[in-house]
């Protein structure tokens, strides 16, 4: 069995805001080809350390690298241009455009026409133009609504919102999706989709860290689980090590004081 490749390294990572400390040496590995779970109860710093791998945040200690870069510093645009993908717990879509015209959002990180060729409708702009198109429906279809492509996003149902956001984030071609609590409003069955979903995304060859509150989505989809409380890492292993945890058991269920 070859040797799994480190991905994204997430080294001692501290951040504070004032006298608050959001991250506490965080420190964990996601492998190449993997699902990868960070998991915790509310306000334990799951979605601050997704900032901190985006740059939303600069870390005030430690450092996140990607495939060997250092992100911390780097801007946004760059940070998604190097690989890495994400979706929000808070739909972020154009209200006021189509599910295409949404996906050609994403795509935009990667055209190379230059802004005269763009202007003056050349054919390297076209070429490009046609290939988003392409793309971007192809996406459509990856995630289950092709249907959709011509509908408003706010027309869209709640749960097609969320793939279309999913699409728009593979739209950027990354080698890193990050999922931020993907499942969040969702029935039974639209959570079995997520999951089959997911899953596809792995496979085709996109690496997931997944952030999600559903335990049972959780522990089926994930190869390995990091679990934060108050901004510590408190457990790291695979969904079996992580539900017997006792640590993780007390973080979620709590604990008596006697204990």
């Amino acid at each position: 069995m070859s040797e799994r490749k480190p991905l994204l390294e997430v080294d001692n990572v501290t951040l504070r805001f004032g006298g608050v400390v959001a991250l506490d040496k965080v420190d964990f590995t996601l492998y190449e080809g993997e699902i990868l779970g960070l998991i915790g109860p509310n306000g334990a710093g799951k979605t601050t350390c997704f900032n901190a791998m985006t740059g939303v945040y600069l870390p005030t200690e430690g450092d996140i690298r990607f495939q060997g870069k250092r992100v911390p510093g780097q801007k946004r645009n760059r940070i998604t241009k190097m690989g890495i993908a994400r979706t929000f717990q808070n739909i972020r879509l154009f209200p006021e455009m189509t599910a295409l015209e949404n996906v050609l959002v994403g795509a935009d990180a990667h055209h190379q026409a230059s802004v005269p060729s763009a202007l003056l409708r050349l054919p390297r702009f076209w070429r490009e133009e046609r290939s988003a198109a392409e793309r971007a429906q192809q996406l459509l279809d990856f995630v289950g609504i092709t249907a959709r492509s011509s509908d408003l996003a706010r027309n869209l149902p709640y749960g097609d919102q969320r793939r279309l956001e999913i699409a728009r984030a593979l739209a950027t071609n990354p080698t890193l999706l990050c999922l931020d609590e993907p499942a969040a409003g969702f029935n039974p069955a639209e959570k079995v989709a997520l999951l089959e979903l997911i899953r596809k995304i792995r496979d085709s060859g996109v690496t997931v860290l997944l952030i999600e509150h559903d335990m049972r989505l959780v522990m089926e989809v994930t190869d390995r689980i990091v679990v934060l409380e108050f901004g510590r890492k408190i457990a790291e292993g695979t969904p079996a090590e992580v539900r017997d945890n006792p640590k993780v058991i007390a973080a979620y269920l709590g604990v008596p004081d006697a204990a």
